[in-house]
């Protein structure tokens, strides 16, 4: 039995981003459960031989066959996040990069050409750099700032415009509407990675991006359980373009992951817009201490793109950066201090957590390559939990005392 509300009963009126984080793409049992179901198989029985065959040959949303091709926790899952970003469909995956890596290489073949922003987490990169090039994909890097940079680079036979709304780690904020009107006026398909940004507080369908990746263990999770991602766009897409590479490939989610992840929709709004009114409150408290070169963050107007994010955003995004005066040691020593926040490589948990990505996440990048992103030995990114929030600065000030 499957329950997917979109509108409000007796009437045509659209229901809120946070109603279909709770309600959307459930399916109930003949059971009438009120929590999701989790179906822990890996495969169907079919009442005969001819319906086996006919399964095969043409299974539908509510039909399954195999763990990999599909499950119906997993579809309520998918059903749940699409409506959420209100794209037509979506496909789980096994994490946030397993999303990134089935859009790309399902999209490109040998000889297309792929313009992207040169700021991104050093996994992307790598897919950019490595495997893509190795198969014989040309890549372009440009400034995602840059609008000009954009223009110049997209060709006639750019197949896929790629970027992080907001870049990993440095938070850069690229202007959507303005680089998918670039790319669509040669066809070319945009694949953006929204993490930073959230389902919450972006309608990035809305601007014209046409792929939206999610790694659903950060924000969506929200609570440091569980590896997923996700691939929200049109069915065509979904359907025809990702499915059959993600399901041969073995990037699917699975049903466990999958219902952690419809228990964090519930109450992602509620998490991720206290969490963004803290980063606010911390990073207006630390712009101009004394051990700080900058604190970046979109919600500030110090930042240099602070009027697109607020355009294109509701809030500044549950992550800030510290560049810390006097390089790596002191931003060790920062680190070191802290007594609430964690030292970790992940984000958007409900545990604030502090990374020094020129050792961890980039270390990988040589150190001009670094210094041109904006990640200097300094850097500390910051992802801002549930924690109360003048706890977080007096943990952070304190820390910044040992520096």
């Amino acid at each position: 039995m499957k329950d997917t509300p979109q509108t409000a009963a007796g009437s045509k009126r659209a229901l809120s981003k946070r109603t279909r984080a709770v309600h959307a793409g459930t399916r109930r049992s003949q059971y009438g459960e009120v929590s999701e179901a989790m179906f822990l198989t890996q495969g169907f029985v079919y009442p005969s031989a001819e319906a086996a065959e006919a399964r095969f040959i043409k299974s539908g949303r509510e039909e399954f066959i195999y763990a990999r091709y599909g499950n119906p926790t997993v579809a309520m899952f998918e059903d749940r996040i699409a409506a959420m970003e209100g794209t037509e469909d979506a496909f789980a995956t096994a994490s946030g990069m397993a999303a990134v890596n089935g859009a790309m290489m399902s999209l490109l073949k040998a000889g297309d050409h792929v313009v992207s922003a040169k700021a991104l987490f050093g996994s992307c990169l790598y897919i950019l750099e490595e495997i893509l090039t190795r198969f014989g994909v040309e890549v372009t890097f440009v400034d995602g700032t840059d609008l000009a940079a954009w223009q110049a680079a997209i060709r006639p036979d750019t197949k896929v415009v790629f970027f992080e709304s907001i870049s990993n780690p440095a938070l850069e904020v690229i202007d959507i509407k303005s680089v998918c009107d670039l790319a669509h006026a040669y066809d070319a398909t945009v694949v953006m990675d929204n993490v930073f940004a959230t389902p919450c507080f972006q309608d990035s369908v809305a601007m014209g991006v046409d792929v939206v990746v999610y790694s659903t263990t950060k924000h969506i999770d929200g609570q440091g359980r569980c590896l997923g991602g996700v691939i929200c766009g049109t069915q065509e897409f979904v359907r025809k373009t990702a499915e059959p590479y993600l399901k041969h490939t073995g990037g699917a989610m699975s049903p466990f992951n999958a219902w952690v992840m419809l228990k964090g929709l519930e109450h992602i709004d509620l998490r991720v817009n206290a969490q963004a009114d803290t980063a606010l409150a911390i990073a207006s408290a630390l712009e101009g201490h004394a051990a700080l070169e900058n604190v970046l963050f979109p919600g500030l107007p110090s930042h240099p793109q602070h009027a697109l994010a607020m355009h294109q955003m509701e809030k500044g995004g549950t992550v800030l950066a510290l560049d810390i005066k006097g390089g790596k040691e002191a931003a060790f020593r920062f680190l070191n201090a802290l007594e609430i926040v964690i030292i970790s490589n992940n984000l958007g948990d409900a545990k604030s957590i502090a990374t020094h990505p020129a050792t961890t996440t980039h270390q990988r990048l040589s150190v001009d390559q670094r210094t041109h992103l904006g990640i200097t030995d300094g850097l500390v990114r910051l992802s801002v939990g549930l924690e109360g929030t003048e706890d977080l600065i007096a943990d952070i000030m304190g820390a910044l005392e040992a520096v």
